[in-house]
This record gives structure tokens, sequence and C-alpha cells, in this order.
């Protein structure tokens, strides 16, 4: 009777976390997450299968497939990033930081689209739940984001927005954002779970209904991830990530998620006053303009998904004047940094061990590519040594604790890529494979150690480790 009574005897679980506990509660115990915790267990299914189907099942190869085709925005570096454009039908989800630029962009979509090729115009519903209407006209007077065919509504009601996409019946629909909407049918305040998950829903059955493509404004919390239910990631098509620092105007747009395209792709944007720009050719934003060599820089090629963008690095050395030497960097990880100073002092006999050192990227790009090493080491090397590197060089390649330097991807698709920009040498991580095809003109030099890097650019510097052991050996 017990055995009974214990196995009849409902279970919750979270559906954020999975914590489970015996009796309900309004707030899970592991994730603190409030409208998480629902009943699970053994229990009867209560769908049955239904008597008439409105759409039978079709063979696949009778499906039309070009009802699905993407569809140009107007906006270049967007419709990169998406795989060609917006997909009817398809539910975008856009992230990113207070202020980046999201609205903005949004809005230049939704005109552009709007406006459409040649004559052809569309009805374009754009929901804004942050602002009134007269503020969006006057962003989009100051942008040129006006359009005949682009409705505005200020509403924060989900039963509203939803009649409003019955009225006008919109191709495109951009909602700003989706945790300014609630449903009176759902308990719990705007921006909660329970009312984001239900936003979610009935805005993705209305654009799968209807064959209109939504853009969705996600907020993010203090950590960077997207507020709301993991499941919101989950039930759109594509996840957008909208990068950049607020004291820069570059704007960085990545597809984390991608149903229709590559995740591999970077757009760049320039954001001003008078709104955003595509910018199709970054490479150099992200580089000093000095007529005279400076010693302490050095120049290196990173891949942002398929894109090689060039950018430099900056090291200053100065004697610390207290017992710990500061270590401050910007643009690049302060552990990878650290590791390569370890490296120089130990593996090419640098001396950094009493010097603060302070290491930055131009123009507030952010490198996290292993690639990006070779660079910073001999940017510290040539700041230790007071001595410029040679101009219209760059250097790339990853470096090991043992002080090799390993091959990285796209070796031949960044020496193009330099080579277009006017450069003439670059310092490589030597592969078995060889650099590829080298430009007329461009030297490419192959290095395995970062001891061999310091011969190549810094001779007569010093006996590094390997010379040591070679002289030792020879006496």
């Amino acid at each position: 009777m017990s055995t009974r009574t214990r196995r009849n005897t409902p279970s919750y679980r979270c559906t954020e976390c999975g914590w489970a506990t015996a009796k309900w509660v309004g707030r899970c115990g592991e994730c603190q997450a409030w409208g998480t915790v629902e009943e699970v267990g053994e229990h009867r299914a209560r769908t049955t299968a239904a008597r008439s189907i409105a759409e039978p099942a079709r063979p696949i190869a009778q499906v039309d497939a070009t009802v699905a085709t993407s569809v140009p925005t107007g906006v270049p570096e967007l419709d990169r990033v998406l795989g060609g454009g917006l997909v009817p039908g398809a539910v975008v989800l856009m992230a990113g930081e207070p202020g980046v630029g999201k609205s903005t962009l949004l809005l230049d979509v939704a005109a552009r689209f709007a406006e459409g090729p040649g004559d052809a115009s569309r009805d374009v519903l754009y929901v804004t739940g942050e602002e009134s209407a007269a503020q969006v006209k006057l962003r989009a007077d100051r942008i040129g984001a006006v359009a005949p065919t682009l409705y505005l509504t200020a509403e924060t009601d989900l039963a509203t927005a939803l009649g409003q996409i019955e009225r006008i019946g919109p191709r495109l629909l951009v909602v700003d954002s989706v945790q300014t909407l609630a449903s009176a049918e759902v308990e719990g305040s705007a921006g909660g779970v329970t009312q984001v998950r239900e936003v979610t829903a009935s805005l993705i059955a209305a654009a799968k209904q209807r064959n209109m493509t939504t853009l969705l404004v996600g907020h993010v919390t203090k950590d960077g991830s997207i507020a709301g239910p993991r499941l919101l990631e989950h039930l759109v098509d594509v996840v957008c990530q909208f990068e950049g620092e607020k004291h820069s105007r570059i704007r960085l747009l990545r597809a984390v998620k991608n149903r229709y395209g590559p995740t591999d792709e970077v757009g760049c944007f320039d954001l001003t006053e008078t709104g955003i720009a595509s910018v199709e050719d970054p490479s150099g934003l992200f580089v000093s303009r000095t007529a005279l060599p400076v010693s302490g820089t050095c120049l290196t090629v990173t891949l942002e998904g398929r894109r090689p963008l060039l950018a430099e690095v900056q090291a200053l050395l100065d004697r610390s004047s207290t017992a710990q030497p500061r270590r401050a960097t910007a643009g690049l990880e302060s552990s990878r940094v650290a590791m390569l100073l370890a490296v120089l002092q130990r593996r090419a006999g640098v001396g950094l061990a009493n010097l603060d050192c302070y290491v930055s990227t131009v123009g507030g790009v952010r490198l996290t590519e292993p690639s990006t090493d070779l660079a910073v080491a001999m940017a510290l090397a040539s700041a230790a040594q007071d001595r410029p590197l040679p101009q219209r060089l760059v250097c790339f390649g990853e470096v090991g604790l043992a002080g090799e330097v390993r091959p990285v991807p796209g070796i031949g698709r960044r020496i193009q890529e330099v080579a277009r920009l006017g450069f003439t040498h670059a310092v490589v991580p030597a592969s078995p494979t060889g650099p590829g095809p080298v430009p007329e003109g461009f030297s490419v030099r192959e290095v395995t150690t970062i001891s061999d890097a310091m011969e190549l650019l810094f001779p007569g510097a010093g006996a590094g480790p390997r010379q040591k052991r070679e002289t030792a050996a020879a006496v």
C-alpha cells in the first residue's frame, strides 16, 4: 500500500536546471528562477488523435521549397550573416548589450525592407514596447528610415499586438523587445519566464501560419547571456549577437544559431549619429596611423568567422616601482598575455620580470584567436629591445609553452588579405603543406619556435636559450 502511494505521488521538476522536489514551489531552489517548477512523473496522456487533418502530410519531393527562398534586406552585412537574407516565416532573435544599436539596425532594416526592390513595396509592422511612437519616429527621421508602408505601434499587450498583425498582415514583423510584451492570459510580469515563453510561442505560431518573417529584440543579463528561459533560443530559427564597445563606433554581428545559413560569418557595421552603415571592407579599421615606426607595435591577421581582419597589437614596458610588477591588458585575454610573458622570459631570454607590462589592441577590437600569440610576443619583444619592427610586416601564429610556433587555420587566406592591403612581408608558422600560393613580390618567412622569430626580427639582440644550448654543446 505504501509503495503504491509513493509511486502515485506527483513530483515536480524545474524546466531550467532540472532540480526536483516532492511538492510544488513557485521558485526553484537551485537556480532561483520563478515559475519554472512543473509537475512531472508517470501520468496517462490526455491528447488523442485528431479526427480530421487540415493539411495532410505530403511526400518531401512535392514540397515547394521556393517559398522559403531568402529575401535580401538591403543591408549587405546582415544578409551575409543570415546566409543571403530573411527567409519567409523565419523568426530571428537579436540580442546585445543596452545601447549597442539593436533598435537602430532593425529600424533601418524595416524601412529598407518596406521600400522593396524597385516599386515593389511591402508592409512592415514595427511593435515597440520600450519607447513611444513619437520617440521611434524621431530616430527614424534622424537615420532616414521612413517608408510609406512601414507601420508603427507602441504596444505592450500581446493580444493587441496580435490584433495589429491580423489587421495589417505584414510580411515583416519587428518586436522591440520580446521582454516588454505580456499576455493577460498568463500570470507573471512582463519579462518573466512564463510570459516570455507565452509571447514567443504566440509570435512564432503567427509567423509560421502567415509565412511572416519576424525579428525579435532580446535583452541580455549582466553576464552577457540572453535573458529569459533557455527555451527561447531553441524555439527561434536564428540567434544573432550584436557586439561592440560603447566608446567605439564599430559593431560586429555574429550568428550563434542559424537554421538557414552558416554560423561562422561576421557582419561589420559603423554606428554614427546619422544611423548605422555596413562596412564591407573592415580591414585597416583596427590599425593606427603613424608616420614613423614605433617600437612595441606589431600587426596581425585574425579570422572572424571566414573573414580575415587586420589588427594591431601595442605593448608598453616600463620599470616597475613596486615589488609586484603591474600587468594590464585591453582587448586581449590577460591569462594569455601572462603565458606569453612567461614564454618570452624562459624560452627566448627576454627579461620582463621587473617591468610593468601594458598590452592593448587598436580601435577597441577584441582578439581571442590563438593565432595572435606571435604578434603579441613580437610586440613585447620590440618594446623590450626598444627596436621597431620592419614596416609592411605582419606576424601570426599560435605559441605553445615549449616556445614552439604552431600552425593556424587559413594561412593562405590571411596572406592574400594582407597582400591586397599592400603589405610585403609575413612571419608565419611552419606548416607541412606550406603557406600555399604566395602573391608576386610578397615575402613569407616560416618559423618553428619563438627563438627563430626573435633571431629573424631582432638579429644580434642577445643569446636566447637555443643559442646557449648550441654554444654549450660546441664547448
